[in-house]
């Protein structure tokens, strides 16, 4: 029984065999290329099955996706914006195994409800805060899907006093001023020399002006969307990770303060933030409970 997960984001795509959990050691990863980004999936889907007859394919996939019709339409891959029959394609590459689709922040959110820091918690928000910000919400101790698949995209959500242009084609979104892409910008925009979001966390870390003041802007932003779930949903934890959040104190301080000034319900002063134990394999690990559960 070969068991397999995939994870697709804006800029990069991982695929991992899963066993009794997601080991990061044998996770093979690939950018988005330019020209036919399934061709890239099916590439390593191939290598990690390493021959095995697969059984299970579980897909983890930035948005906007259709759950039921199986087709993906991610607002960071040009090629797909008009929407791509990845359920269909997989299913003929594999046509032995079961394939299942869910948006990526929903497999985050079963990730962190399985193995990490919302075990136990029934109502909450895991957050990851990478080149995109992705979220996933639980309710009542179930992963929250949503009518067509993409509730929890917290990404979206429109930041009071952000008219930033978003890729998903509006303005002010969270992922227009918090997402590691548009945090880059801004920083190389006022003399950062750096180019990727983790040299980014490794400056703010150690202190770079500029950089201590891009990753604060996105603290203060994702604390406002945070706080306007909690208040909206009346959840009490929410668990952030992703890139971002190896930024430290450059985050995290601006972050609880922006939750701290606006978190004034009478429900809201015990909300927790906390950080995510599980790294950068998050949305790849909720793909592989996925991928399990279908051949239990």
């Amino acid at each position: 029984m070969t068991v397999l997960a995939l994870e697709i984001g804006a800029a990069g795509i991982a695929a991992v065999r899963v066993a009794d959990d997601v080991d990061d050691d044998e996770i093979r990863r690939s950018p988005v290329p330019p020209h036919d980004p399934w061709q890239a999936c099916h590439d390593l889907l191939t290598e990690v099955a390493a021959g095995g007859k697969v059984t299970s394919v579980a897909i983890a996939c930035a948005g906007p996706i259709d759950m039921a019709a199986g087709i993906v339409a991610p607002a960071g891959i040009p090629q797909w914006r008009a929407g791509f029959d990845i359920v269909a394609a997989a299913a003929a590459a594999f046509p032995d195994a079961t394939v299942q689709l869910a948006l990526d922040g929903v497999a985050l959110a079963l990730a962190e409800r399985t193995i990490g820091a919302m075990q136990g918690v029934p109502d909450a928000l895991a957050v990851s805060a990478s080149d995109r910000i992705v979220g996933g919400l639980t309710i009542g101790g179930f992963a929250v899907v949503g009518r067509t698949g993409n509730a929890g995209n917290i990404g979206h959500m429109l930041i009071p006093g952000c008219d930033e242009p978003c890729s998903c084609g509006g303005r002010g979104c969270l992922d227009a001023l918090a997402g590691g892409l548009a945090v880059c910008r801004w920083a190389r925009g006022q003399g950062w020399a750096g180019e990727s979001l983790a040299e980014l966390a490794v400056a703010a870390a150690g202190g770079d002006r500029v950089a201590v003041a891009a990753v604060g802007r996105a603290g203060a932003a994702l604390g406002r969307a945070i706080v306007s779930t909690a208040a909206l949903l009346d959840i009490d934890l929410v668990v952030v990770g992703g890139e971002l959040a190896a930024a430290g104190r450059s985050l995290w301080k601006p972050l609880g303060e922006s939750v701290a000034a606006h978190a004034r319900l009478s429900y809201l002063p015990g909300l927790r933030v906390v950080p995510s134990p599980l790294r950068g394999i998050a949305v790849l690990a909720g793909a592989g409970v996925m991928a399990h559960a279908a051949v239990m």
